[in-house]
């Protein structure tokens, strides 16, 4: 257990879709653990298995001082929606307003394959949706208008972060699902 390096907008992993967990072993719960700590540490709201190098469907998430994590996740959305700031790990400093679900439902299962239900709204609800959305290969920023993706592809390449070398992340037992580099 131990804090991973982000993987970095740029970074392949980003943009393919991760795989259902079949087998909810040591090392998936060795995934939740590394996920909940690199997300404390960096901090962040949520962290999804491909932002440090591994193309597995989890993500974990601390929002309000409630902390979680979802294997596998689907999700049915509200109608109803909502705008709000939303930034990433994966895209440091970078933050725009995004249109999300108001509310979600989510379902899933805990690291030991116990079937879950989360129901939540606003700031928990969009943090779920955009860790499903990491697990798709989809970043906020694709969700953004034309103007303001953009505006948000100006800041990032002129980041200083843009462009430097990604972490060669080895987290062993999973790197032989081959989405590490």
């Amino acid at each position: 257990m131990a804090v991973q390096p982000i993987r970095l907008f740029g970074d392949p992993i980003l943009r393919k879709r991760a795989i259902e967990v079949d087998d909810f072993d040591k090392e998936v719960r060795t995934l939740v653990q590394d996920l909940t700590d690199t997300m404390l540490a960096a901090p962040g709201a949520g962290l999804a298995a491909p932002q440090i190098g591994v193309g597995l469907r989890v993500f974990t998430w601390h929002v309000d001082g409630e902390l979680g994590h979802l294997v596998n996740p689907e999700l049915t959305l509200s109608d109803e929606t909502q705008d709000g700031d939303e930034g990433c790990l994966s895209l440091p400093e970078i933050t725009y307003e995004c249109l999300r679900a108001l509310s979600v439902v989510a379902t899933g299962f805990d690291m030991y394959g116990e079937p879950q239900r989360i129901e939540a709204s606003e700031l928990l609800a969009r943090a779920i949706q955009h860790e499903t959305d990491h697990l798709d290969g989809i970043l906020f920023i694709d969700k953004l208008d034309t103007a303001a993706r953009k505006s948000a592809m100006k800041e990032i390449r002129e980041s200083e972060w843009f462009g430097l070398e990604q972490p060669v992340v080895k987290v062993s037992p999973h790197s032989t699902f081959g989405f590490g580099r």
